[in-house]
């Protein structure tokens, strides 16, 4: 079947991201050292609660504030937790290249409202999807297979007329169990490779 459809992690294949940018920022009105603010950001269990839905960002603020005692208000907690990203060019030229061929794009990602709500104010290239699909709307991650089943009902699309793009190997393991296209992201350039050789760039 011809491909129908590619879809897009977000986190290290369109947009870099380092919550250390966050915690830095966040430092100078906390009472925790620096190395415990780092913790409590990246990879958490907090942050895993965030990401699958499990709490508001208005109570992971108030966890946050209880656990590095941040003097910061509500708003000012947003920007500087959103202000962690930094797009990766080459591929949101080869997503800009996708759909000046008239190719069905989606983003699907494990994040949380406070990131996508910052990403979709400062990055215009992320407004130009077709659909996406996020853990913390549907209190699932990837590689969970719920996910993948969303993302198919969301792009009408199953098997090899999906092309998955993603860095981490087993969410790409889990959408070639189901028999979508894949490619392991490590470099742009491999990334870009693996889609021309696919036949869908000219």
């Amino acid at each position: 079947m011809p491909t129908e459809a590619v879809i897009f992690d977000l986190g290290k294949v369109l947009l870099d991201f380092d919550y250390t940018l966050a915690a830095r920022k966040f430092l100078p009105r906390c009472r925790a050292p620096l190395p415990a603010i780092v913790r409590l950001l990246n990879q958490s269990p907090l942050l895993h609660r965030l990401e699958i839905g499990l709490v508001s960002s208005e109570a992971f603020f108030d966890e946050v504030r209880a656990a590095t005692g941040f003097q910061g208000t509500w708003p000012e907690f947003q920007t500087i937790f959103g202000d962690i990203f930094t797009p990766i060019q080459p591929m949101v030229r080869l997503h800009a290249e996708l759909r000046s061929l008239r190719m069905r794009t989606y983003i699907f990602s494990n994040t949380n409202d406070l990131a996508v709500a910052h990403i979709r104010d400062h990055f215009p290239f992320f407004r130009q999807f077709d659909g996406y699909v996020y853990s913390y709307e549907h209190h699932a991650m990837k590689p969970e297979a719920l996910l993948y089943e969303i993302m198919e009902q969301t792009s009408g699309c199953r098997g090899s007329e999906l092309l998955y793009i993603d860095d981490r190997l087993e969410n790409v393991a889990a959408g070639a169990a189901r028999g979508w296209q894949t490619v392991l992201h490590e470099t742009p350039e491999k990334t870009r490779a693996a889609v021309a050789q696919l036949g869908l760039l000219k």
